[in-house]
């Protein structure tokens, strides 16, 4: 068999030749030995446990500098920033992400024409280049005011550099990008639902909005979660780069620090540890809602085997 088993019946062969000893054997299945995968795992862990030595011991890492900063006060606020950032990011992405998707899908041109351009602006450029558009925005638009257009009556106005500070400016980039990518997503998950369940729907009287809401997203759900998980923990990872624009994230925070005692190894770690962390309890709730969107294809399968 394909996964090394041997299965021995009642008849006492194996591949229609007679086992001695078998005639009156029982249906079983033999496995089959196999000495390398043992001698394989013995030395990949002997290989990372001489590796985490190596690194627990080597002075250049300074361990104690590590086990210092980790926790220190100043660690936690960029830590609850980085957390901010992606939290405002990715709830802003998704909700504007089913908006575009939407639009895109939508036979309206002038709506899906829009998405298009939109999803071609924000995709297409890289996220670096739009944090630092965002924070130099003054320089485009030194005030921003609101009034009757072509007319010259403006009812409120303020600069642009208040407004937008780094922070703002981190939340437009990541949120502005983030929707992009989700509405990308949410829309190859409604497409792998089936048209037909669309048909139902409106033959039993429900609205295009109440269809999608209630048939169609839960239905796509299956499919977007997946995706939408790893973009989850990419925009955690992506929200390092406003440490070019001084948003007082994680990494700006580590770069302030080892930029006045010069400990870059040690402080690098520790930003590498927090965002090791932090993913990986992302990877909780998206391995849950996995199995409880995918609940109905799991049982189904269950039933074919």
């Amino acid at each position: 068999m394909a996964d090394g088993t041997v299965l021995v019946g009642a008849s006492g062969k194996i591949g229609g030749r007679a086992v001695p000893g078998t005639e009156h054997a029982e249906l079983r299945v033999l496995r089959r030995r196999r000495p390398w995968q043992l001698f394989s795992a013995a030395l990949t862990l002997a290989v990372l446990a001489t590796v985490a030595w190596s690194l627990v011991n080597n002075p250049n890492i300074q361990i104690d500098l590590v086990r210092e900063y980790i926790f220190a006060p100043i660690i936690l606020k960029g830590v609850l920033v980085t957390i901010y950032l992606t939290v405002v990011a990715i709830a802003v992405g998704v909700a504007g992400g089913v908006v575009l998707a939407i639009m895109r899908l939508s036979d309206n041109v002038v709506l899906s024409g829009i998405a298009r351009f939109y999803v071609w602006i924000f995709r297409g450029t890289p996220m670096l280049v739009q944090l630092i558009f965002w924070a130099y925005a003054g320089a485009v638009y030194p005030m921003i005011s609101i009034g009757v257009p072509f007319t010259g009556t403006v009812f409120w106005s303020a600069q642009t550099a208040d407004l937008i500070n780094p922070m703002m400016a981190a939340l437009l980039a990541l949120t502005f990008n983030q929707v992009a990518y989700a509405s990308e997503i949410i829309r190859a998950g409604i497409l792998s639902v089936d048209h037909g369940q669309s048909e139902a729907a409106h033959s039993l009287g429900m609205g295009p909005l109440r269809t999608m809401r209630r048939i169609v997203l839960p239905q796509a759900m299956r499919t977007i979660i997946p995706p939408m998980g790893n973009d989850v923990i990419s925009m955690l990872k992506t929200t390092s780069l406003v440490s070019v624009i001084g948003g007082q994230d994680l990494m700006t925070t580590v770069q302030f620090i080892y930029s006045e005692n010069f400990q870059v190894i040690p402080l690098l770690i520790v930003a590498s540890l927090w965002y090791l962390f932090l993913t990986s309890l992302l990877a909780f709730p998206q391995s849950w809602l996995e199995r409880r969107y995918g609940r109905g294809v799991a049982l189904q399968n269950r039933g074919r085997v």
